[in-house]
């Protein structure tokens, strides 16, 4: 029985390599020892991963061998921007677009239903015109929508059809899409621009993102394809808008058709629709860690500065980007202990100050000072996607003092802060006579690595008087607290 036993299983055994290695040699198959049989076994496992290795490699195997430092750094030259506007908006938002488009730094092309007369006169400092294709095949049924959203979606194919070489990213904005292009630039470098992409962000409204989806990087804010990526979505684009007729915008084909390529949203904060109306200071004084990359609908808003209307408050904020890019709205919070003062800078706008000790998770929420972007008083309209705090009613208890003028070196800016002084208001104590902050910090440069974990900054006040004071940013040390009493 013992024989029969041992026979069996050395006839299983070489039926199943028989199947498995049908050209073995049968000298091989027939020897009836058990120690020889797990020794050509072994052989053939060496054999079998000697052969995947050197003389079976994936044609991609290279590119996932390659080291991710070894692919030089992302430029704005490598970057190629499709501004979607019309014959009727485009001459009155160059502005914005003049803000940040550089004829010898920055790729674009903007996109428009038609030639308007004006556009005869060529504009250096704004990018070329291209006219879009006639989408008029393809359906439209959103009741009280634009049909323009399928023009818009369909700018994805045409851009990517212009065959721009050297083209690592494809970012598409509206023509009120302010962007930060230095900062947008070190976003998209942390990412392999080789692999399947999509990066934006959603809208800050529930309502907005309820309505639509809280997984579509909405186009007004903008977002970001990678050229693998793009290329494939500009080829199966067309079937998606025929079945998609059914949605309002031109943001919800582009997400529909990825979503049907299995490729999900890769969310970035600095990404902003602003679906808010009114007062942006809650939302620009409370930055996220991420920098900022772009906003929108800033028609819609308050100017962001005092005494000027949105067009110089823009001009007046680039003033501080153009020095510091990285910088701009990061929020950094001092404590005076002599004084007990809290003091919270988002750099190159604002800086507020606060009597007694506020604590850091307290300041990081933002201030509910604008309003929602649909007017109907419903419960989804009126709630955010951050966490929010109350705003003091009485102009008299807030203490903001607004970027009035820097000086700047290679490295190094002094910004200077006024107050926004209101009439009739009773102070005391150490802000009775404040009127003036200046705020010295060193550029803030952040590599790769640093970009993919940010850590706040820290700051010290330097100098204090009745009527001024100098503060000084710097990096944090390794187990520093920002606190008022660590």
């Amino acid at each position: 029985m013992l024989q029969k036993k041992k026979y069996k299983q050395t006839a299983a055994f070489r039926h199943r390599l028989t199947s498995l290695f049908p050209r073995m040699p049968l000298r091989l198959l027939k020897t009836p020892s058990l120690s020889t049989a797990k020794t050509v076994l072994l052989l053939l496992s060496a054999a079998f991963i000697i052969y995947t290795l050197f003389f079976n490699s994936s044609p991609h195997a290279p590119s996932l061998l390659c080291s991710r430092s070894t692919l030089s750094p992302t430029t704005r030259r490598h970057i190629l921007f499709a501004i979607a506007t019309s014959s009727l908006s485009w001459s009155r938002r160059k502005p914005y677009v003049r803000l940040w488009y550089r004829r010898n730094s920055t790729r674009a092309f903007a996109f428009v239903d038609r030639i308007a007369p004006d556009f005869a006169f060529a504009d250096p400092y704004v990018p070329p015109v291209i006219v879009s294709n006639n989408t008029s095949r393809f359906p439209y049924t959103f009741r009280g929508g634009l049909r323009s959203a399928v023009r818009v979606a369909r700018v994805v194919k045409e851009i990517v059809e212009l065959n721009e070489p050297d083209v690592r990213w494809y970012v598409f904005g509206d023509d009120d899409t302010l962007f930060f292009v230095d900062n947008l630039v070190k976003t998209l470098g942390k990412y392999d621009h080789e692999r399947w992409y999509y990066i934006g962000s959603n809208s800050e409204s529930y309502g907005q993102n309820l309505k639509n989806s809280f997984d579509m990087a909405f186009g007004g804010g903008g977002f970001a394809v990678s050229h693998s990526l793009a290329r494939v979505l500009a080829g199966v684009l067309d079937s998606c808008l025929t079945r998609y007729g059914h949605l309002y915008g031109s943001d919800a084909r582009i997400w529909s058709c990825l979503v049907e390529l299995g490729v999900g949203l890769t969310h970035e904060p600095g990404f902003h629709q602003v679906d808010m109306r009114g007062n942006l200071f809650g939302l620009l004084s409370a930055h996220a860690l991420s920098p900022i990359v772009s906003l929108h609908h800033l028609d819609a808003t308050d100017p962001i500065f005092p005494n000027m209307n949105n067009t110089q408050a823009v001009h007046h904020l680039f003033e501080a980007v153009n020095v510091d890019p990285g910088r701009i709205f990061q929020q950094i919070v001092c404590y005076d202990r002599s004084h007990s003062l809290t003091i919270s800078v988002s750099w190159g706008f604002a800086i507020q100050v606060f009597e007694g000790n506020q604590l850091l998770p307290d300041l990081l929420s933002l201030q509910r000072t604008f309003m929602p972007w649909r007017r109907a008083a419903t419960v989804d309209a009126n709630r955010y996607m951050f966490n929010m705090r109350g705003y003091p009613k009485d102009p008299c208890k807030r203490n903001i003092f607004y970027m009035q003028n820097l000086r700047s070196s290679k490295n190094n800016a002094l910004t200077n802060y006024t107050r926004k002084i209101v009439t009739d208001c009773p102070a005391s104590g150490a802000m009775k006579n404040l009127k003036q902050i200046r705020v010295f910090s060193q550029k803030l440069e952040l590599d790769v690595e640093e970009m993919k974990a940010p850590r706040r900054q820290c700051c010290d006040v330097i100098s204090s008087s009745k009527e001024s004071m100098l503060l000084e940013v710097r990096q944090c040390g390794v187990e520093e607290l920002i606190s008022m009493y660590s």
